[in-house]
């Protein structure tokens, strides 16, 4: 099996016990601190990929720090990462699950680019306007690429919107060229 369709079973699991604890947006935070704990400290990663480290060892290593500031079946789930050999999969499987909490709370990111900065008014009427246009809550990440003249380009999933000054001029240069 590849890793993301085992980071994903994963993350499934971990949804149905965040689920359980009424709690889908805490352990996610959970998820990401580990995760993120997990790339920005070499000594942990390097501790929970090692081989010569006994997973059991690992475990208690888990317990100790982590037993009084999560709740126990998400310790116990990453105990049972580290048992399967899974920790390193843990930044994969907390990408998976918040996306996994996005989709049952009806939610969707964007990827929009624009011609210039945004004012704040305008990045909520762009997310307004997503969100009626695609049924759902829509989390727009904006990026400025000047060479797109004006207008947005928007990314959902595999869905493009190009609505750029550039694409409308490229479009007019075609009709002019072909005649048409």
């Amino acid at each position: 099996m590849r890793d993301s369709t085992i980071a994903t079973n994963y993350a499934e699991t971990l949804l149905t016990l965040a689920g359980r604890a009424n709690d889908l947006r805490g352990w996610g935070a959970m998820i990401t601190d580990v995760a993120d704990a997990m790339g920005a400290n070499p000594k942990l990663r390097l501790f929970l990929e090692s081989p010569r480290i006994a997973a059991a060892d690992k475990n208690k290593v888990l317990q100790t720090a982590f037993a009084e500031r999560m709740p126990r079946n998400f310790l116990r789930f990453l105990q049972s990462l580290v048992m399967h050999r899974r920790q390193m999969l843990i930044p994969e499987i907390a990408k998976q699950y918040l996306d996994l909490v996005d989709a049952a709370e009806g939610r969707m990111h964007a990827r929009v680019t624009v011609a210039r900065e945004t004012p704040d008014e305008e990045k909520s009427v762009i997310a307004q306007q997503l969100s009626r246009m695609f049924g759902k809550d829509v989390v727009p990440h904006l990026t400025v690429d000047p060479s797109i003249m004006g207008g947005v380009i928007v990314h959902v999933g595999d869905t493009v919107l190009d609505g750029s000054v550039k694409k409308r001029l490229a479009m007019v240069r075609r009709r002019m060229l072909t005649g048409g």
